[in-house]
């Protein structure tokens, strides 16, 4: 998804959550200032992506056993797949694989986060206005390739192809960038995962976003 077909998405949904986009746009300033140099250019993404089966891996309870049917079914076979994580599904896959790709705003398990980037995952790191404490905190522990995303304008090296929650980001990310095919993994519109100092409500506000984005992509 481009820009221009985004952006009365992301209008909306600032709207309904009373999210600012000056603080949106700060965030992304801020990745930008910390990990810019480091940017890589989507033709990574692209080049891991296009032609390629996808599987998009939430952070549901289910990963795991849905994980261990796509590995007895050979659909984890990394000459045919390319598996990209949502957040804190990371440290779940790295049980079975490394992923080949992470998006993430920080918001999980980021140690395991970090571990993976260094040995090989590219993390699409995403801003937005409330996680510009884990940026600050987190993105110059990431050594290895990174891809930086905003919610709002894209500039500079920093980009944006759509997507609001981190799982339908990736899925509208794969679908961007030309995968053949796309499996999700993990996903539960309805019941999400609880945690710790997080609105239960707001968090099903948002699935539904996701959902409804997944559907449209």
């Amino acid at each position: 998804m481009d820009f221009p077909e985004w952006e009365p998405i992301y209008i909306d949904i600032i709207k309904e959550f009373g999210y600012s986009r000056e603080e949106d746009e700060a965030a992304a300033r801020l990745l930008y200032s910390i990990a810019g140099s480091r940017s890589y250019a989507p033709d990574i993404l692209k080049s891991g992506i296009k032609g390629k089966d996808a599987i998009i891996c939430g952070d549901s309870d289910s990963l795991g056993k849905e994980l261990k049917i796509l590995e007895k079914s050979k659909k984890l076979d990394e000459s045919r797949a390319v598996i990209i994580t949502a957040d804190e599904a990371t440290s779940v896959v790295m049980d079975f694989m490394l992923p080949d790709i992470i998006v993430t705003d920080l918001d999980g398990n980021v140690k395991d986060q970090i571990s993976a980037n260094g040995a090989g995952s590219i993390a699409v790191i995403h801003a937005h206005g409330d996680n510009i404490p884990a940026i600050e905190k987190y993105v110059p522990l990431f050594k290895g390739r990174v891809v930086l995303t905003t919610q709002s304008k894209p500039f500079e090296k920093v980009y944006n192809f759509g997507g609001f929650t981190d799982g339908d980001r990736a899925f509208l990310m794969a679908r961007h960038f030309g995968a053949r095919k796309i499996t999700l993994a993990g996903f539960d519109f309805e019941n999400p995962r609880e945690k710790e100092g997080k609105d239960i409500e707001t968090k099903r506000r948002k699935l539904r976003w996701a959902k409804k984005l997944i559907e449209m992509g």
